[in-house]
């Protein structure tokens, strides 16, 4: 049986499997709804790694199936025994970080002095407009306090490895977006906290010392480690280099699967509005950060770059500093929310990017078959 075969069965199984949720919930079998849904959306992600264009949706589509999980079934999200599975958020972030530092070298920082108009702007363009356009959000929308400030977190924090993927996927300048991406965690733990206490200090009260310390641990000494790592180890231990991907996807899976169990409540009342807000912070972020690049006369591929490297962002270090709040099912909702919209949008604007090459990138294929 062939892939394309395969996928059309899968997907054949998700439309069966969609009816039922819908008919399931509306004779309020909520019960049954939940894993008829769960099921629908782990077919489509299966469905769609037969095809190479499409493959990249599979991990998003898996976090929908875990999402729903736990809001179908918060219970099984919550605690293990005694034990309380949100203790597991800074740990699972300080892997992740400590596996982002090892892909990290000392080259990354110093590409700053070889491309500083782009990384300038990169960083200025990143720590203005996100921060700024999340609390325009919350003063269009009227959300709770909390939930307001969690918005302003998730536009305060700097941007993540998916950054670095999608930029990869994109054609646009890697190098720039693994620089940038270094950058803007580097300076977070003051830069994260003084956006914090300036636009969401009106709706929680922000203890700017006690979060520079969160960060520290939860992003800067992990990187660190891995910065130490692979400076001295570099290359002896590949199947780390091989197994932190996953164990990332993973780890960002369940963190996200945790705050969804422990708000779920909140998220039934301000769910629908937040995605909304979600969706319009992280396009906005993408489409001031391009021609925010535009304007300043930079090459097509730094302007994606830097688009791409202002709209997404750190939904885990936002989790964890929710969770070092005391905050998690109410500041963590719209981490939890944004990161899968953005893996989402992300590979979409990657891959539309990907099909139209920049002419610099058109005449260099070109040489090459002609070459050939």
């Amino acid at each position: 049986m062939g892939k394309t075969t395969t996928a059309k069965i899968l997907f054949l199984l998700a439309g069966l499997m969609l009816v039922g949720f819908i008919t399931s919930t509306i004779n309020d079998n909520h019960d049954y709804a939940g894993w008829l849904l769960m099921g629908c959306f782990i077919s489509i992600a299966l469905a769609l790694r037969s095809y190479e264009l499409l493959k990249g949706y599979s991990f998003t589509v898996m976090i929908f199936a875990a999402v729903t999980a736990a809001m179908y079934y918060p219970q099984h999200f919550s605690y293990v025994g005694d034990f309380k599975l949100s203790k597991l958020i800074v740990p699972l972030m300080q892997i992740i970080m400590f596996g982002m530092g090892t892909g990290l070298s000392i080259k990354d920082f110093g590409r700053v002095l070889q491309m500083p108009k782009g990384v300038v702007a990169g960083v200025v363009c990143h720590y203005t407009i996100m921060p700024l356009v999340g609390f325009a959000i919350t003063k269009i929308f009227t959300f709770p306090p909390e939930v307001a400030a969690g918005i302003i977190l998730i536009g305060s924090c700097p941007n993540g490895l998916a950054s670095n993927v999608m930029s990869y996927l994109a054609r646009a300048n890697l190098a720039l977006s693994v620089t940038l991406t270094a950058i803007s965690t580097l300076i977070a733990p003051l830069v994260t906290p003084m956006l914090m206490q300036l636009l969401a200090g009106q709706y929680i009260t922000i203890d700017f010392w006690s979060m520079v310390m969160d960060i520290m641990k939860i992003i800067i000494v992990p990187i660190g480690a891995g910065l130490a790592f692979n400076y001295f180890l570099h290359g002896k231990f590949k199947w780390l280099d091989d197994i932190m991907p996953f164990f990332s996807m993973a780890a960002i899976t369940l963190i996200i699967v945790v705050i969804t169990a422990a708000g779920r409540d909140s998220l039934l009342v301000v769910g629908p509005l937040l995605i909304v807000a979600m969706l319009l912070h992280n396009l906005t972020g993408y489409f001031l950060g391009y021609w925010s690049g535009r304007l300043l006369r930079m090459k097509e591929t730094d302007c994606r770059t830097i688009a791409l490297e202002v709209g997404l962002q750190n939904g885990g270090m936002a989790s964890g500093l929710a969770l070092a709040m005391g905050k998690l099912s109410t500041v963590g909702l719209a981490p939890a929310i944004f990161a899968p919209i953005m893996n989402i949008t992300g590979s979409t604007l990657a891959l539309w990017w990907r099909s139209r090459p920049t002419e610099v990138q058109e005449t260099s294929e070109q040489a090459i078959t002609g070459k050939a």
